[in-house]
């Protein structure tokens, strides 16, 4: 509960400048004013994505593992990706890159949720998806993509995240809100 002390004093973005422009996030020099004190704030803008928790007929979890150039090393996630436009849908980005990254397919996505990953600089939302009855297609992985897709059981994932060995938001928060909703 907010006392006379911290009340929220208004914010008002005074002028917005393009300081980089790259392939998936452009980022921004925001000058703010609160409650009458100018100061400024890193904003960075990304079009948004969408990510997929692929299960198995017999339980297991497709999960896909690849360099993360700003960790310097594979991690371990569910296969999300890029909306490919601003305004994509989130199902429709979900249904491509879980062909495009496992070499699976379905018809029966799931919503679970939405992610904004880093909300104190970023405004990236991911739609993440359930996709269940899952059939067999083809990879199509982008120029820049090295992937191993690997089936793991629920309750390994779930002892990697509580280890810190899995720290990927959207998969943490898939597989957790997955293991809530479905009692796993």
């Amino acid at each position: 509960m907010l006392n006379a002390d911290n009340a929220q004093k208004p914010i008002r973005l005074i002028e917005r400048k393009e300081a980089y422009k790259g392939k998936v996030i452009t980022v921004y020099d925001d000058l703010v004013d609160i409650g009458g004190h100018e100061t400024h704030w890193d904003f960075i803008h990304h079009d948004g994505a969408a990510a997929v928790l692929p299960v198995l007929e017999d339980g297991r979890i497709l999960m896909v593992r690849q360099f993360r150039h700003a960790l310097g090393r594979y991690t371990l996630e569910i296969p999300a990706g890029k909306l490919d436009e601003p305004g994509e849908p989130f199902l429709e980005c979900a249904k491509r890159e879980l062909e495009e990254e496992t070499g699976y397919y379905s018809d029966d996505l799931e919503f679970l949720l939405f992610v904004n990953t880093t909300v104190a600089f970023l405004d990236e939302k991911i739609g993440i998806y359930l996709a269940r009855d899952l059939k067999k297609g083809e990879t199509h992985w982008d120029d820049d993509e090295e992937l191993g897709v690997e089936a793991w059981e629920l309750e390994d994932l779930k002892q990697m995240i509580f280890r810190g060995e899995m720290t990927d938001g959207k998969t943490v928060a898939a597989l957790m809100t997955y293991a809530a909703k479905f009692g796993k």
